[in-house]
């Protein structure tokens, strides 16, 4: 047996870990997408109502676009970082961190 095999055997334990955070993050795609589109329905309706949008609903749809980025790198082995719960949520302000 030469040494690689031995390295993925041994991290076999943290693969499959992180498939079990992997299938919570891909459920929480799908909370997303079911709150990303309210916020646009709902600044939408705003706009049409008021004639500008919702400062609030702008910097929350920043931040959940944010997040929705930060969990696709994780699902796609792009990065090793655990978005929120695990880390902190994404502010709509700040830049974008790879």
């Amino acid at each position: 047996m030469n040494s690689d095999s031995s390295e993925v055997s041994c991290n076999r334990g943290t693969i499959w870990r992180r498939g079990l955070y992997m299938l919570l993050f891909a459920f929480l795609i799908g909370v997303v997408k079911f709150v990303t589109f309210s916020v646009v329905a709902l600044q939408f309706f705003l706009v049409l109502m008021t004639g500008a949008p919702n400062n609030q609903l702008l910097a929350f749809g920043k931040s959940l676009s944010r997040y929705t980025y930060q969990v696709m790198l994780f699902l796609t082995f792009n990065s090793e970082i655990q978005p929120y719960p695990f880390s902190e949520w994404p502010s709509g302000n700040a830049m974008i961190n790879e």
